[in-house]
């Protein structure tokens, strides 16, 4: 990525938009505005994000007072690109031509000068026509950590993200479980049938419930009914047209979130009117991305809208993602997420909202940032391992010069544009027309050369078949996939059909782990909540039920480490299972789990969990396949029904009732917490046996952290972060502080030395979890929110609030 290459962002809250940071109406600073003092640019200038380099003394010629540069830095001067050595100049010290040949020619012979003598500024002093040659090598070009004529790949200064995780030793360890190849068929159906998967996992080798995990965000009972109605192709193919699928009662209550509707122009002229509602348009874009992974029945559609928003990524939180995020999720990314690549990466980059957040509105040919231009290589197109070098980066920013925002939309600015030749990965133009139309479309032309680069197919390839496979793909179908692009012209419905009719996605069963934003989507899925508020729920005056409960998902994404458009840097989330090993994170999806079950948030309709099978069987282990089956669609093996059990306290023939003895709560919590629900592999063999959830938990609060704690969300190792509390005495039970005499877990200081201990075995059992191995403390009693006990059953405090439960809420059964 760009050095320094992290857009502002800035700290949001519900009390709405709290407008710009910048005078410029736009909602951005005016990258051409005059400055006090300012100076013409000698030349070519490469700047980053925040514009010049600090303030340095003025130039002998120039007046010295005034001169100081902001902080922050300021945009470039205004005026033509090369500065103007005609003897008629009135705003700085007369300088003839044959004066400033003569300084240029002593500084040439100085420097040992070939170089200097033949670049395009100095040629530019010979004639008055602009020229330009970015082809040759400059004293701008490269650096001793990036040299211009070697790779990224070759330098190895960085690597590609996912392949930064995976090429740990856990990372081979992953490879050495997944299929090793594989073929075409002549449909997704046939290759279905003809399919045999050999890796070791916990999952049902069932085709249509691995189709449903992959294609959509949960496998709920509907969609397995539709694929099993409709046919794995015919299924498919409805997918792949969103377009004629109607939209569900939730996208229809869309219309409540007010900024959606409107342009950014009206954005910008509504601010005060927006935030006097509590609006924030930006977050109510991924509030709606949110309502629509989870109720759309565009379900393939919105999987690969959540795809390019990783791939083609402009994070929500920057200043102008305000007024021109929606209009870029909406125009950019939905427009083509099933169309055609090229045209969606030459709409993107003529978008204020990649203009904006990677800094071309700062770049001009005498002043180049050359931020987009870069991830444009790295990201957007051929990524890190494609072949270009600093040099092309160099001349690519040169050629994107000139584009800009005006007035809340796109303009390309031909007095800032850079004329003359350039060669970036084989594209070369000569690019000396001053029709700013002509010069736009030559922009265009490059954009589509590289969106069709073969390196370019390839990455696109990688990145899908990591998506829908497996977090190591086999090289068979990366390469598939990668023809499939190139020979479709950049199209991505043939693309994703060759992929479902491949061997290789059938065989990767339990080969994907959900990252925590997609298991808490499918937890909504799967317990079928309803987007109406719960009777009784008002709300308040500024946002209705539905809006504030899809901004209380939100929040909680962002405690998880996880939303839609939420990464601050270009590079969008990893996606793959490695980044995201984090103990505390899990335990925060379970608990959330366990909130959804017993139906907190009252801005929605839950299901009762004893109504989640409509007819529960009469003992134990029948009803826990039938619950597994409604949850996950398949039951749980023997070792796992036996721990599910175990969480209840019952045996599998025993006399159960609708609410499974009180415990349903608590059982239906631990099956959303087995690898059945976060589609994975997390066994090397079937020797391993899985856990059930701890208990929940209060998570403490560490100073300083940040709200996600998986290592894609830090940027970070792991960082345990837990007390190492050891057991302290007991005081006596039934004091001033206590609560209920004679009950010990009712007295505050048992409570937190409980709380310790428990928070210590819950972080301990998660992580082997997904290690696969057992845990041996099941002393675990059936209701996640009492206070743990080590045998027997706990008794509820009588008086008093109890650790994780909220208040006023009604007390569960004890158990």
């Amino acid at each position: 990525m760009a050095d320094l290459n992290v857009p502002p962002r800035r700290p949001r809250d519900d009390s709405g938009w709290d407008g710009y940071q910048h005078p410029h109406p736009d909602g951005y600073r005016d990258p051409h505005a005059p400055h006090p003092g300012a100076h013409p640019a000698q030349g070519p200038q490469w700047v980053g994000p925040n514009g010049f380099a600090p303030a340095a003394p003025a130039p002998a010629g120039y007046p010295q007072s005034g001169y100081g540069q902001p902080s922050g830095g300021y945009g470039p001067p205004p005026g033509g690109g090369l500065p103007d050595l005609d003897d008629d100049g009135d705003e700085a010290p007369k300088r003839g031509r044959r004066r400033a040949l003569a300084t240029l020619g002593g500084a040439v012979v100085v420097a040992g000068g070939a170089a200097l003598a033949m670049s395009p500024q100095v040629r530019g002093l010979f004639s008055d026509a602009p020229a330009g040659d970015a082809t040759g090598t400059v004293t701008t070009d490269g650096n001793a950590a990036r040299p211009s004529g070697q790779q990224p790949s070759t330098v190895r200064t960085y690597t590609e993200q996912n392949e930064s995780y995976m090429g740990s030793r856990a990372g081979e360890a992953l490879k050495r479980n997944a299929p090793s190849g594989g073929r075409l068929y002549g449909s997704p159906a046939a290759a279905a049938e003809a399919t045999k998967v050999t890796v070791k996992t916990v999952l049902a080798k069932d085709p249509i419930r691995h189709l449903a995990t992959r294609t959509t965000f949960a496998a709920t009972p509907k969609v397995m009914a539709d694929i099993k109605r409709l046919g794995i192709d015919d299924w498919l193919r409805q997918q792949l047209e969103p377009e004629k699928i109607a939209p569900t009662k939730a996208e229809l209550k869309l219309a409540e979130l007010q900024s959606l509707k409107l342009s950014p122009t009206q954005l910008r002229d509504q601010r005060e009117q927006l935030n006097e509602k509590g609006v924030d348009p930006a977050r109510e874009t991924v509030d709606a991305t949110i309502a629509r992974q989870i109720w759309s029945d565009r379900q393939l559609f919105e999987v690969m809208v959540d795809f390019w928003n990783d791939f083609l990524h402009v994070a929500a939180d920057f200043d102008g993602g305000e007024n021109y995020r929606n209009a870029f999720d909406r125009d950019v990314i939905r427009k083509h997420a099933l169309g055609s690549y090229p045209e969606m990466l030459v709409a993107a980059n003529k978008h204020p909202a990649l203009l904006l957040y990677l800094n071309q509105v700062d770049s001009r040919k005498d002043a180049v940032n050359e931020n987009l231009a870069r991830e444009n290589l790295e990201l957007y197109s051929v990524g890190v391992d494609g072949g270009y070098t600093e040099k092309d980066v160099r001349q690519a920013a040169l050629l994107q010069t000139g584009r800009g925002v005006a007035d809340g939309k796109y303009k390309f600015f031909a007095e800032r544009h850079y004329l003359g030749k350039v060669k970036i990965l084989g594209f070369s133009h000569a690019n000396n027309s001053d029709d700013p139309v002509a010069a736009d479309k030559v922009i265009d032309s490059y954009i589509r050369y590289i969106a069709m680069h073969p390196s370019t197919a390839r990455y696109v390839a990688q990145n899908l078949a990591t998506r829908f496979v497996s977090d190591t793909p086999p090289k068979s179908v990366v390469d598939r996939l990668a023809k499939a692009y190139t020979t479709n012209k950049g199209q991505i419905r043939p693309v994703l059909a060759t992929l479902f009719s491949s061997s290789e996605f059938w065989a990767a069963i339990g080969q994907k782990v959900r990252r925590p934003m997609e298991y808490l989507v499918a937890t909504y899925r799967v317990l079928g909540v309803s987007p109406e508020a719960a009777p009784g729920f008002t709300g308040d005056n500024r946002r209705t039920p539905f809006a504030q409960g899809l901004r209380q998902i939100q929040d909680k994404m962002r405690e998880l480490g996880q939303y839609p458009m939420g990464k601050p840097t270009p590079d969008g989330y990893a996606d793959v299972y490695l980044a995201w090993t984090s103990a505390g994170t899990m335990i925060d999806g379970w608990n959330e789990a366990g909130d959804l079950i017993g139906g907190w948030r009252k801005q929605f309709t839950f299901v009762k969990p004893e109504k989640l099978v409509a007819k529960p069987p009469a003992t134990a282990g029948a009803y826990v396949d039938a619950l597994a089956q409604r949850l996950v669609q398949q039951k749980l093996s023997a070792k796992e029904k036996k721990l599910v059990l175990a969480v209840a306290g019952v045996a599998e023939s025993a006399k159960v009732d609708a609410t499974f003895n009180g415990a349903i709560a608590a059982v239906a919590r631990t099956i959303l917490a087995s690898p059945s629900t976060t589609s994975g592999e997390a066994f090397d063999g079937d020797d391993r046996e899985p856990v059930p959830p701890a208990p929940r938990v209060p998570r403490p609060a560490a100073a300083g952290r940040q709200p996600g704690r998986g290592a894609a969300a830090r940027g970070g190792g792991h960082r345990r972060g837990r007390e190492r509390g050891r057991d302290r005495p007991v005081p006596p039970a039934g004091g001033d502080r206590g609560g209920a005499a004679g009950r010990p877990g009712c007295h505050p200081a048992y409570l937190r030395r409980r709380r310790r201990r428990d928070r210590d075995r819950a972080r301990d059992g998660a992580v082997r979890h997904h290690l696969g191995v057992v845990r041996r403390d099941q002393d675990r009693h059936a209701d996640p929110r009492l206070p743990l006990r080590r045998a027997g059953r706990a008794e509820p405090c009588r008086t008093g609030r109890r650790p994780g439960a909220r208040q006023g809420a009604p007390r569960p059964a004890a158990r």
